[in-house]
């Protein structure tokens, strides 16, 4: 079995995408899943090995299948991996117009191997201990070399690989080798305890806006879908904007915060009944950039907070969020 195919590879993810899907990218991670069938459940996986301790490793390291039976179902999911285009591939094709729109919609920016790479060396990044092994092995520069895991917090990696790629791939892989993907997860999860993943210091706004989000009616949908086409008209001022949050959540040290906050907005979305359609062209974006500049709140400029907030109190009202009017909607 390649190292790929195992998502063991550390250097194969930044070759192919420039490490697109990370914790810190969490935003675009959460674009692509909120546009795929499996998405919501690759979002929960990740959400809970969020908050995972030395004990759960251990729980997960007692499931899962053979490495025989591994490599039957890797060679399954390295065939559909194969399938799957990307934003770029779709985008490059030239025939059907309307067939290509619709793939776009819900074609991926990452890859699988990205998606191994971030829950290895991202989620799982406390796994990884100073090795000597490790030092030989190297990574490609990364953040784990000279490190290595134990065979116990491999074998955990593994569980939580198969159930992530399982329904990463869900329309493309075999439903016998995607229900056993996911049975050294389904195994353990009964016996993993639930802990809620904090937010950060705005965490109850944040809970207000997914709420808000997951009560969405046809109305603030119009609205919503009215405020992401305005959104696309300036992203000159909305990107930078973007960014800025994005490197205060860097710097604040809550990346794992926002991460979370992106997963949980992606069940959100998908609860509220959001049309794909939608989600793709702007509405996932407008939300995303709301949640990511309540993460940091209290660390960002009024004018970037308002720029990335006021699109969805446009849509569900000024009052829909604790505190509205300070520094976010004058």
């Amino acid at each position: 079995m390649s190292g790929a195919e195992q998502g063991t590879h550390p250097g194969l993810f930044r070759l192919q995408t420039g490490c697109m899907y990370s914790l810190v990218s969490a935003p675009v991670l959460g674009f692509d899943l909120v546009r795929m069938r499996g998405g919501p459940a690759v979002a929960d996986v990740l959400l809970r090995a969020l908050s995972f301790t030395q004990s759960d490793i251990e729980i997960l390291a007692n499931v899962g299948p053979d490495d025989w039976t591994r490599l039957d179902l890797w060679q399954d999911v390295d065939h559909a991996a194969r399938q799957r285009q990307s934003v770029r591939e779709l985008s490059a094709e030239t025939g059907d117009a309307d067939r290509t729109l619709s793939l776009l919609e819900r074609a991926p920016i990452g890859t699988v191997d990205g998606l191994l790479h971030c829950v290895r060396h991202d989620v799982l990044d406390w796994t990884w201990k100073p090795s000597a092994a490790g030092a030989a092995a190297g990574d490609g520069g990364g953040r784990t070399a000279g490190r290595a895991q134990s065979e116990v917090a491999s074998r955990a990696t593994a569980v939580l690989c198969d159930a992530v790629v399982g329904a990463y791939l869900r329309d493309l892989l075999p439903t016998r080798s995607r229900r056993q993907l996911a049975t050294g997860w389904f195994a353990a999860a009964r016996s993993l305890p639930i802990r809620p993943m904090n937010l950060g210091p705005q965490h109850e706004a944040i809970l207000v806006l997914l709420g808000r989000v997951r009560a969405l009616h046809p109305a603030q949908l119009g609205r919503l879908s009215r405020a992401a086409e305005i959104t696309r008209r300036g992203v000159s001022d909305w990107a930078p904007a973007v960014h800025g949050a994005s490197w205060a959540v860097y710097v604040s040290g809550r990346v794992r915060e926002a991460a979370a906050a992106q997963l949980r907005l992606v069940h959100a979305v998908e609860d509220a009944g959001i049309p794909v359609s939608d989600r793709a062209s702007g509405v996932w974006n407008l939300l995303s950039g709301a949640v990511q500049a309540l993460v940091v709140r209290d660390m960002l400029s009024a004018g970037i907070t308002s720029r990335l907030v006021d699109p969805f109190l446009s849509a569900f009202g000024p009052a829909s969020l604790p505190d509205s009017h300070e520094g976010i909607s004058q």
